[in-house]
């Protein structure tokens, strides 16, 4: 096992205590600012020589964290760093996989050839990966993609009687599936029938069967939230009990959770791969087995 250093941007102390505990890193101090015309500086503590950095950085926000996560690798690298690994719990930039319409960016391969000329690796946890299969379909460096499957089917399986896992709609199957796999209960997925722009009929299969369980949102992403609330909706008309919902990324833009809590969800979780109050899925054990295991194997 090489020499590993820790390096946060702006990453949740939860996990960056974690790993640099499990994994007995040493956690180096960094200095970032901006100059007052906007301008980043950034200036690393410590000594990083011949060790294998672990960049531990929250993309929430990535266009502005973007600049500092630039620098900052290749002020390692220059430091005379091993190698530079980049672990993203939530990575960010991965929506715009086509070109939707005419003249549009594909920021998601924009935005990992930048990221694959600065960093020597990238850990990520369950990456939206739609159109793409694998992340090496875009990315130029070594990747290594975690799942939180288990840690949520274990939470179902603890915090929930009689659950039914729902995906909103046929594209959701594999993850819904996935998990209830791992929790050893039942799914459905809704049927939707788009007779317009604004009139979808949405039905359960076997609805008489479900009535007694609690229905619970699997969602990779919760963003703007749309998508949960919708289902939601539909839920309601169909006078299922109070729902639960379990997302991976909790991003929750603008007035998004709010919005879900008054709806009278049983209760909202998320993993803490974004800090947020509804993190109840601790992705320190998911990180740790697996940088242990891949660092060895390709750095």
């Amino acid at each position: 096992m090489p020499r590993l250093c820790m390096i946060s941007l702006e990453a949740h102390p939860q996990l960056v205590e974690g790993l640099v505990r499990e994994l007995a890193m040493e956690a180096l101090p960094l200095e970032q600012r901006c100059f007052p015309d906007g301008e980043h500086y950034v200036r690393v503590e410590g000594d990083c020589k011949d060790a294998v950095v672990i960049l531990m950085a929250d993309m929430r926000n990535p266009d502005r964290i973007l600049l500092p996560l630039v620098f900052l690798a290749d002020l390692l690298h220059e430091l005379g760093a091993q190698k530079v690994v980049l672990v993203a719990p939530y990575l960010a930039y991965m929506r715009q996989d086509i070109r939707f319409k005419p003249g549009e960016a594909i920021s998601s391969r924009s935005f990992a050839a930048l990221l694959s000329a600065h960093v020597d690796g990238l850990v990520t946890v369950d990456p939206h990966l739609h159109r793409y299969h694998d992340l090496a379909e875009i990315y130029r460096v070594p990747s290594l993609v975690l799942s939180s499957t288990e840690l949520m089917a274990d939470w179902i399986r603890a915090h929930v009687e009689l659950p039914v896992l729902v995906g909103p709609d046929a594209e959701s199957v594999q993850w819904v599936q996935a998990v209830a796999a791992a929790a050893d209960v039942p799914y459905t997925v809704l049927h939707k029938i788009r007779h317009g722009d604004r009139d979808v009929e949405v039905s359960m299969p076997e609805l008489d069967r479900w009535r007694d369980h609690t229905p619970v949102l699997i969602d990779d992403i919760v963003s703007s939230g749309h998508t949960l609330l919708e289902t939601l909706h539909h839920l309601r008309t169909l006078q299922l009990p109070q729902a639960v919902c379990v997302a991976v990324h909790g991003i929750f833009a603008g007035a998004s959770y709010d919005s879900l809590k008054s709806f009278g969800v049983r209760s909202i979780v998320t993993s803490n791969s974004l800090q947020h109050t509804s993190n109840a899925l601790d992705l320190t054990p998911v990180l740790v087995k697996g940088i242990r295991s891949w660092v060895q194997e390709y750095m």
